[in-house]
């Protein structure tokens, strides 16, 4: 972290001080609908960067993330409703299991040589076949979902994430900002110079001594461990989990598009992109909603002409375009 704070100039340092200062006053400032905006922005900057690690990093490119947030999700979930263990205990278990189905894919695929966009389509079949049992998983609901009680005596509770608004946002924002940190961290260690060796040539990095199976496997299991974490947030964010909504490849998709468009391996990235894509979508959802639209689809659409433009005019992302312009960063990982 000491290296990557070195590398920003006086100005990045500034600018980044003054983000972190408005978003801890944000709740002070905005209203609901604006601070559940920022909320969403902030969760969809920590799973970017969980997904980054990954693919920007060490080069794997899953389209089935979606799989640890729903398996994170729905551990912590049913521990909450079926036996009264809080959410800060069943993050445990869910990082555990998640990280366990990661393993599996890994396993698979890194042991048997499927690469590419045959390993894409493995993480995208396990999302699927998760999605298929938990719909027939009684303990967990089933297709009619997993519903959190949100009892009118809890609220306060923060240790069960019983809380408000408020809560949630700081703890979106706490989350965003560790998520920074450990892809700030693991991007100057020396696992993440393995990754990169292992993305830009595979044969290479093995004959220079790196153990490939080994370092990405790494990636995976980290990687599907912080997002599981996110899982945990969005259910008890949302209160209710629906296996064809949360493992479904859309909302995979949701979750790789801020750093595609931020600008991929890199660590701010995610963050950019999460502030770019979700305020346009709520505002097409609003638009949409004002005029009386209902066109089923079109918040996918948009993303996909939006992602098309961006790659289009600043094909490495917005945040290595804007670092250039604005000259922050002298070295960006």
């Amino acid at each position: 972290m000491t290296a990557l704070w070195g590398a920003m100039n006086t100005r990045a340092r500034i600018l980044l001080g003054v983000l972190v200062v408005m978003l801890l006053a944000a709740p002070l400032a905005l209203d609901r609908y604006f601070l559940s905006v920022l909320t969403l922005i902030l969760y969809f900057v920590y799973v970017g960067q969980a997904w980054n690690l990954m693919m920007g990093y060490a080069g794997q490119l899953s389209l089935g993330h979606a799989l640890y947030v729903g398996v994170g999700g729905y551990v912590a979930a049913a521990l909450w409703v079926h036996y009264g263990i809080g959410p800060w205990l069943g993050v445990v278990p869910a990082i555990a299991i998640a990280a366990a189905f990661g393993a599996a894919i890994g396993w698979l695929g890194f042991r048997f040589g499927i690469e590419g966009v045959y390993f894409a389509l493995l993480t995208i079949a396990f999302a699927e076949f998760t999605r298929i049992g938990f719909d027939h998983i009684p303990f967990v609901g089933g297709a009619g979902g997993l519903f959190i009680p949100y009892e009118q005596d809890r609220i306060g509770e923060w240790w069960n994430l019983r809380g408000g608004q408020h809560l949630f946002y700081y703890l979106a924002f706490l989350l965003a900002a560790v998520g920074v940190l450990i892809t700030a961290l693991l991007s100057r260690a020396r696992l993440g110079f393995q990754w990169l060796a292992i993305r830009e040539d595979e044969t290479a990095a093995r004959a220079l001594g790196i153990d490939v199976f080994r370092a990405k496997m790494k990636a995976v299991l980290i990687s599907s461990g912080m997002t599981a974490v996110g899982g945990v947030f969005y259910a008890f964010y949302n209160n209710s989990l629906f296996p064809t909504q949360i493992f479904n490849i859309s909302r995979s998709i949701e979750l790789i598009l801020a750093p595609i468009v931020g600008g991929i391996g890199t660590v701010f990235g995610p963050v950019v992109g999460a502030f770019v894509l979700t305020p346009l979508g709520e505002v097409l959802i609003a638009l949409t909603e004002w005029l009386g639209i209902d066109l089923p689809g079109v918040k996918a659409v948009f993303y996909g002409l939006t992602l098309m433009i961006i790659i289009t005019l600043v094909p490495t992302g917005v945040w290595p375009w804007i670092a250039r312009r604005l000259d922050l960063v002298k070295n960006e990982p």
